[in-house]
């Protein structure tokens, strides 16, 4: 063989193979954001059946607490603002990610001094229909805040990829962008006060 046909077999393999590493790579950080965006409906979905929760948690409450309007009223505005309030997984920005997080921290804010009330009301605190509010309440916090990991967890490995030499020129190529993180609350860092 001669030389000319050796280098010609060389570099069309090379370019064989770089086409079909370039689909592969495209196909994989397809994946990693359709897995994002998947996650993204999850975490929803739990604020969804939180936001669900609201309405019979405030009912149960108003009962017994009739004077406490404010309060139950404060929850009601905070769960209005936080429904307004949806993202499309394939515009998910910073800013919008923190616009979010900012609503559906009100409604956790307004749902803490919700139940911080029920501590002056005895025969709630042992009404079973609060009672199963509650625990379901807090369950889904539960599954909120793992939810919300995983979706962080999803994100860091679509970010990984779309950073990471050589499939950053794809990513590049083709618009792939950073996806946001979930973050700690303003202030959750700072350990509360406990006075006796």
């Amino acid at each position: 063989m001669k030389t000319n046909q050796i280098i010609l077999i060389s570099v069309t393999a090379v370019i064989i193979l770089g086409f079909f590493w370039g689909i592969s790579a495209y196909n994989g950080l397809v994946s990693k954001q359709e897995n994002v965006n998947s996650q993204w409906g999850n975490v929803q979905s739990q604020y969804q059946r939180r936001s669900d929760l609201i309405p019979n948690l405030v009912a149960t409450v108003k009962g017994y607490a009739t004077h406490e309007s404010s309060t139950l009223e404060a929850v009601v505005a905070a769960r209005a603002k936080a429904t307004q309030i949806s993202i499309d997984p394939k515009d998910l920005t910073p800013e919008k990610m923190q616009q979010f997080q900012s609503s559906q921290g009100q409604v956790s804010s307004a749902l803490g001094k919700l139940l911080m009330i029920t501590e002056n009301y005895p025969d709630l605190k042992a009404n079973q229909n609060f009672l199963e509010l509650q625990a379901q309440l807090e369950g889904t916090e539960n599954r909120i805040s793992v939810e919300r990991n995983r979706f962080n967890d999803l994100a860091k490995e679509f970010n990984v990829s779309i950073m990471r030499f050589p499939q950053s020129l794809i990513a590049n190529m083709f618009g792939f962008t950073k996806k946001p993180y979930f973050e700690a609350e303003k202030g959750s860092d700072v350990a509360p006060t406990v006075k006796f």
